[in-house]
C-alpha cells in the first residue's frame, strides 16, 4: 500500500508489522545534508518515501516544529566522554515529540483530503501517550483514546496525559502493565471487522511514519557530529524499552549512515539485551525502575528488526513469532561463536547504575539527565571507541523525573511547563485488564460515520 494508507492503518490488515518494500541508499547525500537544517533533512528523507506532492511535505515539515523551543530541533552537545542528543524540546518535552507531531499533523492533512475520520488507539508506558495527545488535541476527524497501566507511569507523565480536557482526548488507566496495554491494542487491531467499523489508527510506533521520521535525528547528529570532530563514523547509544528508537537507527545504517556501533541499553526489563547477548528472546516479568518508560518485556518493533536478521524469509520470522507466542520464547540459532549481530552492542543499567550516573555528570559536568538517559550513558561508557565518537540519546528532560533527579543529586529538576501542572484538573476512565471493557469503551466514544 502507499505511505498515506500504511500511515492511516497502523498495524496491515491481518495484524502484522508494515515495513517500506526497499531500503533507499543516501550515502552520495551525505556532504549535501551535512550543511542543511533539521527541517531540510526532514524534508530531502522523507520524500523518500512519502507519497503527498513536495510543497504539501515542507509545509507540513514546517508546521511540525515551529513550537520546538530550541532552533535546531534536536541538538547534540559534548559531556565528558560521549556527545548527548537532547531529543526533549518538543511540547511535552520527550523524544516522542519529534515523530507525533509530524504524524498529527500528516493525520489531519489525509484525513481532510480522503473526507474520513480516524479514533487513534495507542498504549503508552509513559511519554508516548502525552506526546500523541498533545499532537491531536482538539483537531477535527479525530478521537483519541490512549491506554497506560494503571499507577505504573511517572506522576508528571501522567498528568501530562490526564490534565487534557479537550472533547477528542479519552485516557484509560488499565489495571495492568503496559505490556497487556500493549497486547489489547494489538487484539483489538487484529480484528479487521472491529478496526475497520470504528476507523482505527495507531500512534504507537508500530505505525510505521513515527520510526521513519526518528531516522531523521541519527542523520542530523551523525553528520554534525562527524563534522565536529573529523570522524568518519559515529556509534549511537540508545535507551530502548520498545525497539522503535533503534530501530530508526538501524534503518539510518541501512540507508548508508557510516554508523560503527548501535549499542542498547535496557534497564531490569533487560529482554532485548539478553536477545543480542545470548540469542535468546524469552519473557521475564515486568519490574518497576526509575526509567518507567523502558518498562517492557514484549518489544513491539523487535519482529521488524527479525525479517532483516532473518534474511527478509517471512515464513521463518513467522515461524519464530508463532513459537513465541506459544511458549515465551524464540531463540536465533547461532554456529560457531557467531553473535547475533556484529552492529549492535548491548547492556543493562540498574537502578544503582542510573542513580550514579546522574549524580556524576550532575557534579563533574554539570549537566542533568533523566533516568532513561543514564542507562544509555551507562551501557555507552562500556563501549567508548577513539576511532568512533558515541552520540547518546536524551529522551526526556530531567523535569519529568524530578523524585529520581532529587534522589541522585539532592537536587529537584523543574520546567516551567511541568510545574504548571501541579494543580491542572484531570479526566481518566479506570478499566478492567479486560479487551472487551476497553472494545466497549471505544463502542461509546468513538466517532462513527
Amino acid at each position: 500500500m502507499g505511505f498515506q494508507d500504511a500511515v492511516l492503518t497502523g498495524l496491515a490488515p491481518d495484524g502484522g508489522l508494515l515495513i517500506p518494500d526497499r531500503i533507499p541508499q543516501v550515502a552520495d547525500r551525505l556532504d549535501a545534508w551535512a550543511g542543511m537544517s533539521y527541517q531540510d533533512i526532514t524534508f530531502e528523507l522523507l520524500k523518500l518515501f512519502v507519497d503527498i506532492p513536495g510543497d504539501d511535505l515542507r509545509k507540513l515539515v514546517e508546521r511540525s516544529y515551529i513550537t520546538f523551543r530550541h532552533p535546531e530541533i534536536a541538538p547534540a552537545y559534548p559531556h565528558g566522554p560521549v556527545h548527548i542528543l537532547e531529543l526533549f524540546y518538543g511540547p511535552t518535552l520527550a523524544f516522542k515529540d519529534i515523530a507525533l507531531q509530524f504524524l498529527s499533523n500528516f493525520f489531519e492533512y489525509t484525513l481532510a483530503r480522503k473526507e474520513r475520520h480516524l479514533n487513534v488507539l495507542g498504549a503508552t508506558s509513559g511519554d508516548t501517550g502525552s506526546a500523541a495527545i498533545h499532537g491531536v488535541r482538539g483537531r477535527e476527524h479525530i478521537n483519541i483514546f490512549i491506554m497506560h497501566p494503571h499507577n505504573r507511569v511517572a506522576p508528571l507523565q501522567e498528568k501530562q496525559m490526564t490534565a487534557v480536557l479537550d472533547s477528542n482526548v479519552f485516557n484509560m488507566a488499565v489495571e495492568g502493565t503496559f505490556d497487556d496495554c500493549q497486547h489489547i491494542m494489538k487484539s483489538i487491531f487484529s480484528d479487521v471487522d472491529f478496526k475497520t467499523r470504528y476507523s482505527l489508527g495507531a500512534v504507537n510506533s508500530v505505525n510505521w511514519a513515527r520510526v521513519l521520521v526518528q531516522i531523521v535525528y541519527y542523520f542530523s547528529s551523525g553528520l554534525y557530529v562527524m563534522g565536529q570532530t573529523g570522524s568518519k563514523t559515529v556509534q549511537f547509544a540508545v535507551p530502548t524499552g520498545n525497539f522503535g528508537d533503534v530501530l530508526a537507527g538501524y534503518y539510518a545504517y541501512r540507508m548508508g549512515l557510516p554508523i560503527s556501533r548501535l549499542i542498547l541499553a535496557t534497564n531490569e526489563n533487560d529482554i532485548l539485551a539478553r536477545f543480542f547477548n545470548t540469542g535468546e528472546y524469552s519473557l521475564g516479568r515486568v519490574v518497576p525502575t526509575l526509567s518507567p518508560s523502558m518498562d517492557i518485556q514484549v518489544a513491539s518493533n523487535f519482529e521488524r528488526y527479525l525479517f532483516y536478521r532473518l534474511g527478509e524469509d517471512p515464513e521463518a520470522l513467522m515461524a519464530l513469532m508463532r513459537q513465541f507466542a506459544e511458549t515465551g520464547a524464540l531463540r536465533l540459532p547461532l554456529e560457531n561463536g557467531e553473535i547475533v549481530d556484529p552492529l549492535f552492542a548491548a547492556g543493562t543499567g540498574s537502578r544503582q547504575d542510573t542513580l550514579e550516573i546522574i549524580g556524576r555528570y550532575h557534579r563533574d559536568y554539570a549537566y542533568t539527565m533523566d533516568p532513561h538517559t543514564a542507562v544509555g550513558v551507562h551501557v555507552a561508557e562500556q563501549h567508548l571507541d577513539d576511532a568512533s565518537p558515541t552520540i547518546c540519546l536524551a529522551t526526556a528532560h530531567p523535569a519529568k523525573f524530578s523524585e529520581a533527579i532529587k534522589e541522585a543529586t539532592g537536587q529537584e529538576a523543574h520546567h516551567e511547563i511541568l510545574d504548571g501542572l501541579a494543580h491542572a484538573p484531570t479526566r481518566c476512565e479506570v478499566l478492567p485488564n479486560d479487551e472487551a471493557a476497553v472494545r466497549e469503551f471505544l463502542r461509546q466514544h468513538a466517532i462513527c460515520s
